[in-house]
C-alpha cells in the first residue's frame, strides 16, 4: 500500500486489517516523507518493525 493509505488506516476510527507478509500487524506510525511505517506484529507490543509501506497489505 502507499504511505497515504497507511496514514488513513492509522487515523481511521474503524478497525482495518493490515498484514505484513501474511502476519497481522497494527500500524503505530507512518513516516510520509520516506514511505515507512512502524508496525506492531501480532499481539506482542514489544515486537515492532519499521518497514516500507509498500510491504503492507490491506485485507
Amino acid at each position: 500500500m502507499d504511505a497515504q493509505r497507511a496514514k488513513a488506516i492509522l487515523e481511521s476510527p474503524d478497525m482495518i486489517a493490515v498484514k505484513l507478509e501474511g502476519e497481522p500487524v497494527w500500524i503505530e506510525h507512518v513516516d510520509m516523507e520516506n514511505s515507512m511505517a512502524t508496525v506492531q506484529v501480532g499481539t506482542n507490543p514489544g515486537n515492532t518493525q519499521t518497514v516500507k509501506t509498500a510491504r503492507l497489505e490491506e485485507k
